[in-house]
């Protein structure tokens, strides 16, 4: 649309059919009405001229009601609901008042429950992956399940994503999911004593080290806390530089020196938990004798020193496994949203769709259109992931 001046704006001479130069531009940006378009399909029944048989046509595949949903508006609604995390009742007035479309709570979890089961062969693709990559991120939450504590439990590589949900939180879910018993590369995690079992390489998240450290330094004013957070940042930002400049490791020497440092620290607070003055230790007992989370602390950085440390000799490890935590972040998003899953068929659903938007939005994937290949019956193929 062009926009010109019908008169001079000094003498007021008709500029009528005086050619011009466009010298500005600017652009408006609208969203056109969004209305369902229906399409009508119609079986013809023909009677042949030769023998009187009366053909009847076939309707094509999927369609099987006097009047249903396409692929485009399930994507759309389970997008919303599951991705979105827009209310149930709430993405059924949207889907309304947006597009005209009256559908019920009912049908909306319908089709979510169709595209979970669709997804199926999707979810074991993204298991066999990640329990064959060389390095995985694993982390587990609470959720409510009809007002009962249940755990989503992920694991995950740069790539995968695979959210799963279980009664317990310990071994046996992780038997149970399966990835863990087929895992031989290097796992990051926190340091929940079930993932120890497992026999592969293991790195500790830094990232729950430093906020225990600044809880110990701030709240206990442990001071050794303090410097060996600082400490872990220095070592952190020397990796990093290191790793922009191309090397695969801190040089030994460079290494050394701060590896050293680590232990001194540990020394400096081993030596701020003496036993309390004139206190005896107590008589021995079965089991762990109880310590502070100070000592508890120290003991774990000292067993673990080479997990806690491994992203110095492997540039390619990460320092946290925050990609984890970003995984799991909408399980909690949905619980302050709705309280808790209703069904166990609704909480596997969110895990399955969830682990397959998450999947394929690492892998440069539209959430819509790969929604849409789920209801054609053919969701979007997993690229092998590495980590």
């Amino acid at each position: 649309m062009r926009h010109r001046p019908s008169h001079c704006g000094q003498c007021q001479q008709s500029l009528e059919g005086v050619d011009g130069e466009v010298v500005e531009r600017r652009q408006v940006q609208e969203v056109p009405p969004v209305r369902l378009v229906v399409s009508e399909h119609q079986v013809e029944e023909v009677r042949c001229p030769q023998c009187q048989q009366v053909s009847r046509g076939n309707f094509p595949e999927g369609i099987a009601a006097p009047v249903q949903y396409g692929t485009g508006v399930k994507a759309l609604a389970v997008y919303l609901h599951q991705y979105q995390l827009v209310p149930l009742e709430r993405t059924v007035e949207l889907l309304q008042d947006v597009c005209g479309c009256r559908i019920s709570e009912g049908t909306l979890t319908s089709w979510e429950q169709e595209a979970a089961s669709r997804l199926e062969p999707t979810m074991e693709q993204i298991a066999e992956r990640v329990a064959h990559s060389p390095l995985q991120l694993a982390d587990e939450t609470g959720m409510r399940l009809g007002g009962k504590l249940h755990w989503v439990h992920v694991n995950s590589t740069r790539f995968l994503t695979h959210l799963a949900w279980h009664k317990k939180r310990g071994r046996a879910a992780l038997e149970a999911i399966g990835i863990w018993p087929r895992f031989a590369g290097r796992a990051m995690h926190d340091r929940w004593k079930s993932y120890d079992g497992y026999d592969c390489e293991h790195s500790v998240c830094c990232a729950h080290l430093l906020r225990e450290l600044t809880y110990l330094s701030e709240h206990e004013q442990q001071e050794w806390a303090a410097d060996l957070k600082d400490l872990l940042l220095s070592m952190h930002a020397a990796a990093q530089r290191w790793r922009e400049q191309g090397a695969c490791r801190v040089p030994p020497e460079e290494r050394d020196a701060w590896v050293a440092q680590y232990f001194e620290f540990l020394t400096h607070g081993y030596a701020t938990q003496p036993l309390p003055q004139g206190q005896a230790p107590p008589p021995r007992k079965k089991g762990q004798p109880k310590q502070s989370a100070a000592k508890n602390l120290l003991d774990d950085l000292l067993r673990r020193a080479d997990q806690v440390l491994a992203f110095l000799d492997d540039l390619s490890l990460p320092f946290t496994n925050k990609q984890a935590e970003r995984d799991l972040r909408m399980i909690k998003v949905q619980q302050k949203i709705a309280g808790t899953f209703r069904s166990e068929a609704g909480a596997t659903a969110f895990c399955h769709i969830r682990s397959y938007l998450s999947t394929m939005r690492k892998q440069g994937h539209s959430m819509l259109a790969a929604l849409t290949a789920v209801f054609t019956g053919t969701p979007l193929p997993v690229a092998w992931g590495i980590a």
